[in-house]
C-alpha cells in the first residue's frame, strides 16, 4: 500500500500533538504532570475568582432547561429533537440530581441554608474546589481529546500492543491508549476516551465495561497529591509500585468473573475498517502506521471537530456537573454529620484487625467512602496516626477506581452496559482483591 506524503503528515502532526498533550510526562518542581494538566492549571489559576459563580450559572441553566425539556416537551410528537435538546432531556432520577445540584450550588455560593449543605466541608468543597476544577478540566479536555483519538494514535498503538493486551486482559491493543491517558493524565480522560471509542463502534460492550472499570486509574500527578496529603510522599516509589502491582492483579482477575465476564461482545456500530492483524508480507510496525494513517484520512475537518467538541462539552457541563455536585454534597454531608459510614463499615473492622492494620476502626470508613469520591478516603486517612494505615488507605483508594462524582457518573451517563449496582459490586471486588495485597506490601515496608 502506497502512503502519500500528505496522508503521513495528517497522521503524524495531530497525533504527535495528542501524544505530547496527554501521554508525555512533564516534571515541574519534581512533580509529574502532562501538557493538558498544565493548560488546565493555567486557565484555572487565571479564572479561579469567577469559577464558583460560573459553575453555579451552568448548574442553574441545566436545572431550568432540563425541567422544561424533560417535563413539558418530552412527549411532544412530530418534532425534531436536536443535539442541544437531547442534552436537556433526561429521566426523572437524573432530573432530580440536576435540580439538587443547582440548589446546593446557589445555597453554597450565597452562604445560606442549612449547615450540612453550605459548610466548607460539604457543599463548599464541591463548589469551590471540585466543580470549578472540573469546569475548566472538561473545557480543555473536550477540545484536545480529538488529537488523541481521531487521528490514528489508537489504531497505531492498538496494532502494536494487540497480542499482549489480548492475552493478559482479553482486550484489543487500542485499549492501551485509554490506559496511558489515565495513568499519565487522569481517570476521567481515560473514561471519556473509552466512551467515545465504544460509541463509535471500536469497542464491544464487554470491552468498554472492562476498560472503564479496570484501567481508568488516577494519574501519576493525582497519586503524588494523595501521597502528599496523607504525608507518605517520602515513600512515593513504594506507594506507586503498590498501586501498579495490585492494580495489575485486579485487572487480570476482575474481567474474568461476574459481572464483567457475562457482558456480551456486542457493538453499537459495526466497524469494518480496522484490524490488528497485518497483511501478508507487511511488518507489524508498517501495518501499525497504515492503520493509523487510514484513521487519519477519515478524521473530521476542523469545523466538524470544533462542533463535536462543543456539543460534548455542553453535555458534560449540563449533565455531569450537576450530578457531581449533588452526589458529592450529599455523601460529604453524610460523612461529616452522621455516623452512617462508621456503622456500615463496622463488619470491616475485624477483617482489618485480622490483617493487623493499626487503628482499624478509624480506617474502616475510608474503604467505603471512596465509592462516592476518590478524595474522601485521603481526607479521612490524613487524621490517622499510623503511617502504615495511611499508606494502605491511600493505595486502596486509588485502586478502587470507581467513584460516583466523576468516573461512575460518566459511565452511567454513557451507553456502556453497566448499572450502578454492578459498579458497586466491581468497586467491592477490587477492594477485596487488592486490600490483602497492599496490606502485605505495607507490612513488608514497615516491618
Amino acid at each position: 500500500m502506497q502512503l502519500s506524503y500528505q496522508d503521513v503528515l495528517k497522521f503524524i502532526i495531530p497525533s504527535s500533538i495528542g501524544v505530547l498533550l496527554f501521554l508525555t510526562p512533564i516534571f515541574i518542581d519534581g512533580r509529574a504532570t502532562i501538557g493538558m494538566g498544565i493548560l488546565v492549571d493555567l486557565l484555572r489559576d487565571a479564572t479561579q475568582d469567577y469559577l464558583p459563580a460560573f459553575a453555579t450559572m451552568l448548574l442553574l441553566v441545566s436545572c431550568l432547561c432540563s425541567t422544561y425539556f424533560s417535563l413539558f416537551r418530552k412527549n411532544e410528537s412530530n418534532r425534531r429533537i436536536n443535539q442541544i435538546q437531547q442534552i436537556f432531556t433526561t429521566s426523572p432520577a437524573w432530573l432530580i440530581l440536576r435540580v439538587l445540584g443547582s440548589l446546593f450550588a446557589v445555597l453554597v455560593l450565597f452562604n445560606i441554608g442549612p449547615e450540612w449543605i453550605s459548610s466548607p466541608a460539604t457543599g463548599g468543597t464541591m463548589l469551590f474546589q471540585l466543580a470549578g476544577t472540573l469546569t475548566v478540566f472538561f473545557l480543555v479536555a473536550c477540545f484536545l481529546l480529538p488529537f488523541l483519538i481521531d487521528y490514528g494514535v489508537a489504531e497505531f498503538m492498538g496494532t502494536l500492543l494487540q497480542k499482549p493486551f489480548l492475552w493478559a486482559f482479553r482486550l484489543p491493543g487500542r485499549a492501551s491508549v485509554d490506559t496511558l491517558a489515565s495513568w499519565l493524565g487522569s481517570a476521567p480522560v481515560g473514561v471519556l476516551i473509552t466512551i467515545q471509542q465504544y460509541e463509535k463502534g471500536y469497542y464491544s460492550g464487554r470491552e468498554a465495561a472492562v476498560i472503564a472499570t479496570n484501567f481508568s486509574i488516577a494519574s501519576i500527578a493525582f497519586c503524588a497529591l494523595v501521597a502528599k496529603l496523607i504525608e507518605i510522599d517520602h515513600r512515593f516509589f513504594e506507594f506507586y509500585f503498590s498501586i501498579m502491582f495490585s492494580g495489575l492483579i485486579a485487572a487480570l482477575i476482575v474481567p474474568r468473573i461476574w459481572p464483567l465476564a457475562r457482558k456480551k461482545d456486542v457493538y453499537l456500530i459495526e466497524q469494518d475498517g480496522f484490524t490488528d492483524k497485518p497483511e501478508a508480507d507487511t511488518g507489524l510496525l508498517r501495518w501499525a502506521f497504515i492503520q493509523g494513517i487510514n484513521k487519519a484520512r477519515t478524521a473530521p475537518n476542523l469545523k466538524q471537530l470544533l462542533k463535536n467538541a462543543f456539543i460534548n462539552l455542553l453535555d458534560i457541563w449540563f449533565s455531569l456537573l450537576p450530578s457531581v455536585v449533588a452526589i458529592g454534597t450529599i455523601v460529604l454531608a453524610l460523612t461529616e454529620f452522621t455516623p452512617i459510614f462508621t456503622i456500615l463499615t463496622k463488619p470491616l473492622v475485624p477483617i482489618l484487625e485480622l490483617m493487623q492494620i493499626p487503628e482499624a476502626a478509624a480506617a474502616a470508613p475510608a474503604f467505603l467512602v471512596g465509592f462516592a469520591d476518590m478524595y474522601l478516603p485521603a481526607v479521612i486517612g490524613k487524621n490517622i496516626a499510623s503511617e502504615m494505615t495511611r499508606f494502605v488507605i491511600g493505595c486502596v483508594s486509588i485502586i478502587q477506581i470507581i467513584y460516583m462524582t466523576e468516573v461512575g457518573t460518566l459511565i452511567l451517563k454513557s451507553k456502556i452496559p453497566l448499572q450502578i449496582g454492578e459498579l458497586f459490586l466491581i468497586f467491592t471486588l477490587r477492594t477485596l482483591i487488592t486490600l490483602p495485597i497492599i496490606t502485605a506490601i505495607a507490612h513488608f515496608i514497615y516491618r
